[in-house]
């Protein structure tokens, strides 16, 4: 079979997501480009990359506009969870919506085809359950997840404007909570704050009564998910949800995460975050159908591997 090396743009490529997406780009043969401002991204995840000739790594904002050659983007740059993202919010929309303008119209100058990592938030709190891609949300405009969730509702808006004035060829996913190793051991997200405090001996907090649900996403299946979505025709845009249909309520994560890590930790309770969504599960029939993916990796199994990666990770703190 006939195989093309592709130049690819990773932006956020040092990142939880990104650094498991670069490693499959390069065992697919291709050269690809890291692109990073190291925020909440680290030379860590890609170190063990650096000795590849066909990998480079670059230390750039997606605000600033970039000047380079490429067949292929993958816009992955944004702080994704809520400490991340509140830390500087007005940063955070400008990564959104700054980033989306300046890598499309790097996309437009080189000809490339571009790929957009946008977000179950832009569902909000859902009205609609389980949420398919034709929901148009329940997002309030001025809360503190707000710079989030609208930044990435906006960069959809600029991918879609680019592909009906410029006819550029856009990819656009919205991903569920994803979790796996290389996740950020701070980042605030259920399955990072669990697995550490159960390592550390610590209890674990869940928000109210630990009822609302989530649909937890293995990364490895996620990125399968990216570049099945890249390699489509070019009349499939998106938007097409990526993520675990299985649903589990916040409580029954913490008990599978004590048993899993053999801790002795017990279950408190915090008062609920403004605007935290009560439900969210996707509606992956789109991806079903268009892309022939879903999911293979069940929440043991993967909560398995990442305990490990955490467990490793501490003992060299």
């Amino acid at each position: 079979m006939y195989h093309t090396t592709k130049r690819v743009l990773v932006t956020g490529g040092a990142g939880f997501l990104g650094s498991h997406l670069c490693e499959t780009l390069l065992q697919a043969g291709h050269e690809v480009l890291c692109l990073d401002n190291f925020f909440t991204g680290s030379r860590k995840n890609v170190a063990h990359l650096l000795d590849d000739k066909r990998f480079e790594l670059m230390r750039h904002d997606v605000t600033v506009p970039l000047y380079i050659e490429c067949d292929e983007i993958y816009n992955l740059a944004c702080p994704a969870s809520p400490i991340h993202y509140q830390f500087d919010p007005v940063q955070t929309t400008k990564t959104s919506v700054h980033g989306a303008i300046n890598m499309l119209g790097l996309a437009r100058r080189v000809k490339a085809k571009i790929f957009q990592a946008s977000t179950s938030e832009v569902y909000g709190d859902p009205t609609v359950h389980p949420q398919p891609e034709e929901y148009w949300g329940n997002v309030n405009p001025i809360g503190f997840r707000s710079c989030y969730d609208e930044g990435k509702r906006c960069a959809e808006t600029l991918f879609f404007d680019y592909w009906r004035q410029h006819q550029l060829r856009i990819k656009v996913v919205r991903i569920f909570n994803t979790y796996g190793p290389r996740m950020h051991p701070n980042d605030g997200r259920v399955v990072s704050n669990f697995i550490v405090q159960a390592l550390r001996g610590e209890d674990l907090t869940v928000y109210g009564e630990g009822n609302q649900t989530r649909s937890f996403c293995y990364v490895d299946d996620l990125v399968a998910g990216f570049v099945k979505m890249m390699d489509t025709p070019d009349d499939v845009t998106g938007p097409i949800n990526l993520g675990n249909p299985g649903e589990f309520t916040i409580r029954e994560l913490a008990e599978m995460v004590i048993e899993l890590t053999g801790a002795s930790s017990k279950i408190i309770s915090q008062p609920l975050p403004q605007d935290d969504p009560k439900q969210r599960r996707p509606d992956i029939t789109k991806a079903q159908q268009t892309l022939g993916w879903e999911p293979q990796v069940p929440l043991r199994q993967g909560l398995i591997k990442a305990i490990a990666y955490f467990d490793n990770l501490l003992g060299q703190c």
